[in-house]
């Protein structure tokens, strides 16, 4: 049976989006089945629409569907990437963590596997404690880290964020397409590991 994968993100401006499809392209390509998932916005309107970038991203995802617990319920790993904000990962997540109570009282969140990934403004502007805090989150689900480590030579081309891939603003470059396809590809591997 193929490993079923989320790939959950929230994106401001794009760069998560751009690795989440990443993401979804190199698992379903590993022979996972993948539910593509954006976290719901919640900053308020008149914000979001006073940043044309911003206003254009929201419309750009509207027809992916925003995530609900079911879609970790439903899942064996989940491929997770956020925006760093302030060392952390974006309130948008966040806040759809803080929903997933019931599933992580019932043990639906437990032996998971789960990697993450991140951007921020500058290299060194918290994407390494983001990744962590992500990871954190996820063992007290009991779910299972794949980081990538540095088990791929592209790790020592990517910058060599040994916790996740992680990035600053823009487009995927092809070392960065290639970092996620691995960090995908582990992830799927270790779900079907767990799953047999």
């Amino acid at each position: 049976m193929a490993p079923k994968i989320t790939v959950l993100f929230y994106s401001t401006y794009g760069t998560n989006h751009g690795v989440a499809l990443e993401a979804a392209r190199a698992a379903e390509a590993a022979g996972a089945e993948v539910r593509l998932r954006r976290c719901q916005e919640t900053a308020p309107a008149d914000v979001v629409d006073g940043q044309e970038a911003w206003r254009d991203q929201l419309e750009k995802t509207k027809d992916i569907p925003e995530a609900k617990p079911d879609d970790m319920e439903w899942a064996d790993g989940y491929f997770i990437s956020v925006p760093t904000r302030f060392g952390v990962p974006a309130s948008q997540f966040r806040a759809f963590i803080d929903t997933l109570g019931p599933s992580w009282q019932s043990g639906a969140l437990a032996n998971k596997v789960v990697t993450a990934t991140t951007s921020a403004q500058n290299p060194h502007g918290g994407q390494e404690t983001t990744i962590q805090s992500v990871y954190v989150t996820a063992m007290h689900w009991g779910a299972i880290i794949v980081p990538p480590g540095y088990a791929d030579p592209v790790k020592f081309e990517d910058g060599g964020n040994p916790y996740g891939y992680s990035c600053t603003p823009g487009e995927l470059d092809e070392t960065g397409k290639k970092s996620v396809a691995f960090q995908a590809k582990r992830l799927v591997e270790y779900a079907g590991k767990l799953g047999n």
